[in-house]
């Protein structure tokens, strides 16, 4: 008889996410996400962090101040990291579960790619205009978008 408790495809991915995001290196907000295709396998991850060649440790992380003694200019954020970590062929289709919803540049990212569904653990900045504008396009394009509702499991990884 096999076992009743494991992991459902949502609970699994949204995992994969959430622990995709430790990667991050962040203070503030560790954001991971998770690309999989139609038939429940990973294409991609990614984590909000510095590009390539660009030192976590000379770029600000901060929240506030001057735009060029912030992070924003300069994190690419992990909706964006996993589309490009992806070299494969096309994500039409796909579905991507992230730790935050995402915000309007990375939606137009996501729409571009044909991604076709995002699942999403976090809606914290729902009220900005960022996500406002995210979810517009989104309705506009068709894609579906939905919140990521825990089960209470409980997962322990001893690393």
């Amino acid at each position: 008889m096999k076992r009743a408790d494991y992991l459902n495809w949502d609970e699994y991915f949204m995992g994969i996410a959430m622990l995709s995001g430790g990667r991050s290196k962040d203070p503030n907000t560790g954001v991971g996400a998770c690309i999989v295709d139609r038939d429940n396998r990973i294409l991609s991850l990614g984590y909000n962090g510095m590009p390539f060649g660009c030192s976590d440790d000379e770029y600000p992380w901060a929240r506030e101040g001057k735009p060029l003694d912030t992070k924003y200019l300069y994190v690419c954020h992990a909706e964006l990291n996993a589309i490009l970590n992806y070299n494969g062929g096309s994500l039409r289709g796909a579905r991507v579960y992230v730790t935050l919803f995402p915000c309007n540049e990375c939606t137009k990212a996501i729409i571009q790619k044909g991604i076709s569904e995002i699942i999403y653990l976090s809606d914290k900045y729902a009220d900005t205009d960022s996500t406002v504008a995210s979810k517009r396009m989104l309705t506009s394009a068709g894609i579906k978008y939905r919140k990521y509702e825990p089960s209470g499991k409980r997962i322990e990884l001893d690393l």
